[in-house]
């Protein structure tokens, strides 16, 4: 059990409120800076994040804010540590890891604060780095073993073989992969990611996470993979990840995850490549409980739309919305509505009142489906979902 912090510490934390306010932004960004030096450290990121913008950055300064501020009780934080716990178990990052981030964190303190960055400050802040880092490497340290003594499970890099390739769209293509050493796999939780270590020869070594777009079993996993116009990863994987192609593969992750006890009708939610999740979800689902699950799915045009007929095959109902149709495409046949989803038409047609909703898709769709679905009444407890990029891309949108 990590050691509580001392209460000097905790009112010291407390006292930097306003410095993190004003210049946390500048902190993360020279941290960053710091820990990139290092290419093993730097491989552990996702640089496409970073070098879109400032979203990420300016997430974790926002994440560092929020701890600063729940110093006294960082347990109303639980939902946000266990979505980073298990963000770092999919990309395999280790208790040796921590050091390098606290020295960075540390460092850019003091070159960003200058000397308001007494002793006592860095002092403080090294201990309540710590307390968070033994509370995510206990975490982390049980969900690798919960990976490892499971049926079909295994600890670190797996090799893979891909199987099967199936163009889904014009975008989007479906990988099936199967142990390269023939043994069983971990039966995912519907909605759980892969992490893949991709050595991409001169281009360097990314590690990504894909959704997996199948149900859960001992056999396969399946990804649905959208090729991306800044994509190093996505764009290798569709021009040279060929039938027999071996993949180093972390265990399946993630708390984006069907509430299976649950009894409540579900919504499932998508935009674009958001499907993959929710094909994860509707395959996993009784058959005497597909009627209560509603799938609505968003696409810019049938061009780019990827497996709707299984969907539909899956969930009891189904609404395909296309923001461009065109002028050869059925509708009732190749889709329901015209133009985008709304907030008045989720509000009027999807159960507001009771169901369960799973939303996953870009950003501005997310930004509408979450609080188009909290005007509606949605309790926030009913509401999850599932961001593909930086968090702070999806805060800034919201």
């Amino acid at each position: 059990m990590a050691k509580p912090l001392k209460p000097a510490t905790i009112e010291i934390v407390k006292a930097t409120v306003p410095a993190l306010e004003a210049h946390g932004f500048a902190i993360v960004k020279a941290m960053y800076a710091r820990l990139f030096v290092n290419p093993e450290i730097r491989a552990l990121f996702n640089q496409t994040h970073h070098a879109s913008g400032d979203a990420q950055p300016k997430a974790l300064a926002g994440a560092i804010l929020a701890y600063a501020r729940h110093i006294e009780n960082p347990s109303v934080l639980a939902a946000a540590i266990e979505r980073i716990a298990q963000k770092h178990v999919s990309l395999q990052i280790l208790p040796e890891h921590y050091p390098f981030v606290a020295e960075a964190l540390l460092g850019a303190i003091k070159e960003v604060l200058g000397e308001a960055a007494t002793p006592e400050i860095l002092e403080a802040w090294g201990e309540a780095y710590w307390l968070l880092a033994d509370v995510l490497i206990g975490r982390e340290k049980t969900i690798y073993d919960e990976a490892a003594a499971a049926d079909g499970g295994w600890r670190g890099w797996r090799e893979f073989t891909v199987v099967e390739r199936v163009p889904e769209s014009e975008v989007i293509t479906s990988f099936i992969l199967r142990p390269s050493d023939g043994g069983p796999i971990l039966r995912h939780r519907p909605g759980q990611y892969l992490a893949f270590d991709l050595d991409l020869g001169g281009q360097g070594v990314f590690r990504r996470n894909y959704s997996i777009s199948s149900a859960p079993n001992a056999d396969h996993y399946r990804i649905s993979v959208k090729r991306e116009a800044q994509g190093v990863a996505s764009a290798w994987l569709h021009d040279r990840a060929q039938v027999g192609t071996k993949l180093r593969v972390a265990a399946p992750a993630g708390d984006f995850v069907l509430e299976e006890a649950s009894a409540r009708p579900i919504v499932l939610l998508s935009g674009g490549v958001g499907l993959t999740p929710m094909l994860s979800i509707l395959g996993a689902l009784p058959e005497e409980k597909r009627r209560a699950a509603f799938y609505v799915h968003a696409a810019r045009s049938r061009r780019e739309l990827a497996q709707a007929a299984e969907a539909r095959a899956l969930a009891g109902r189904s609404a395909i919305f296309l923001e461009e149709p065109a002028a050869a495409d059925r509708l009732g046949v190749d889709y329901d509505a015209a133009g985008r989803i709304t907030p008045e038409w989720l509000a009027r047609e999807t159960p507001v009142a009771e169901a369960e909703y799973y939303v996953c898709g870009p950003k501005g769709f997310m930004a509408m489906a979450i609080h188009g679905l909290l005007a509606a009444g949605v309790a926030p407890e009913r509401l999850r979902y599932e961001f593909f990029g930086p968090a702070g891309d999806l805060e800034a949108a919201a």
